[in-house]
């Protein structure tokens, strides 16, 4: 008497597919991650040997080329912006303000502005700058 022989199921996972379709969503985030508009306002910021990074979490009053006052991505005219950043001011711990406005800007303009967020009651104004480029080159 023969016995048959129990045919062993043979499962195989193939990940072939799998590992596609990882890579493609893995190309796919990197593009579209170059497609983010950070928001601002552009501006060519002066350029200064001592320049340091600050940390994001301060209020930003951005000044165009055309001195158009600029909060959060929105256009404030200066009677308008003393009250906006006092309200600002009440949410953040830091009560700094960093001013970036271009080099081009008037300079007894960029004043006014450093006075009316001094009088809503900032601590402390930030002027950005970007670093020189010969100074970047040493860094790097």
């Amino acid at each position: 008497m023969e016995f048959e022989k129990r045919k062993k199921l043979r499962t195989h996972l193939d990940i072939a597919p799998l590992i596609d379709i990882v890579f493609l969503l893995l190309i796919f985030f990197m593009l579209t991650a170059n497609f983010i508009m950070q928001p601002g306002i552009k501006i060519n910021l002066p350029e200064a040997e001592n320049s340091k990074p600050q940390e994001d979490d301060k209020i930003t009053v951005f000044i165009s080329s055309d001195s158009r006052i600029f909060l959060d991505g929105e256009e404030v005219v200066p009677d308008e912006l003393r009250d906006i950043i006092r309200l600002e001011l009440m949410s953040v711990s830091k009560k700094t303000v960093v001013l970036k406005a271009d080099e081009l800007i008037n300079l007894g303009f960029a004043i006014k502005v450093m006075d009316i967020v001094k009088q809503s009651g900032a601590e402390g104004i930030v002027i950005s700058t970007k670093m020189k480029e010969a100074l970047q080159d040493k860094n790097e």
